[in-house]
């Protein structure tokens, strides 16, 4: 049997300032550090072997690792993976969720934020925004790096690779961590419950909380929680 371990990385700066974050390589805030070190605390307690860990190219991710292997007295190896990376929110990358609710009117924001394929419109090539990306970026093939995306094209990325990376560590009895964002853990939990289009837009994934998903020899899903029951949200399966 087999764990995999999903951690949102804690409370980045831009997540305080409610900003559509993106691509834009944000640190994580005091109170995301605290998350960080408290999922750490809280594995720690379970007493789980990990052996394999994987994040994103963004420093929030990448942060809220280090910090949790720390905790965990475990050496600073990790894969790190540009397919893991958040959604690419295209134009609007660096806004205020609330002030652009009111400009562009709620049934259009939620259609951008939480639905399965309509996508922002695409960044600016000359966007200021595109200098603060993380510079790990540079090793992304030029004709995979997105402008913008929906939830699906994140799928399209984050799906593959689990499938030719990581879930051959698992068929082999390996735990596995991951530390990544909203969306692209949005799209791996869609995938491995089984989530519909049309409902995956309920699902939200809370920072510096990990799920915990034990499976069987055949990775049948045996059983999953969060390891913060005071802030755990609902998983829409079909499991």
């Amino acid at each position: 049997m087999s764990k995999l371990i999903l951690t949102r990385h804690g409370q980045s700066i831009w997540n305080a300032e409610n900003k559509f974050t993106g691509w834009v390589d944000v640190g994580l805030s005091e109170k995301g550090k605290e998350e960080a070190k408290k999922s750490g605390d809280l594995l720690n307690k379970l007493n789980i072997r990990i052996d394999i860990s994987y994040t994103s190219y963004l420093k929030r991710a990448i942060e809220t690792l280090t910090i949790i292997l720390k905790s965990l007295s475990l050496p600073m190896n990790f894969n790190t993976a540009w397919e893991l990376n958040e959604r690419h929110y295209g134009s609007l990358t660096g806004l205020n969720k609330e002030e652009t609710k009111k400009k562009i009117g709620e049934e259009q924001f939620k259609k951008y934020r939480r639905s399965w394929d309509v996508a922002p419109p695409l960044i600016a090539d000359d966007s200021n925004y595109l200098e603060n990306f993380s510079p790990l970026n540079s090793g992304i093939p030029k004709n995979k790096i997105p402008l913008t995306e929906s939830l699906k094209n994140t799928y399209e990325r984050v799906v593959p690779y689990y499938d030719i990376e990581i879930k051959k560590n698992l068929e082999n009895g390996k735990n596995i961590l991951i530390s990544a964002h909203g969306n692209s853990l949005r799209a791996l939990c869609k995938f491995l419950f089984k989530i519909s289009d049309t409902k995956i837009n309920e699902l939200e994934i809370p920072t510096g909380n990990p799920l915990l998903i034990d499976f069987d020899n055949q990775l049948r899903i045996q059983k999953y929680y969060y390891l913060d029951d005071s802030r755990a949200k609902n998983i829409i399966s079909n499991q």
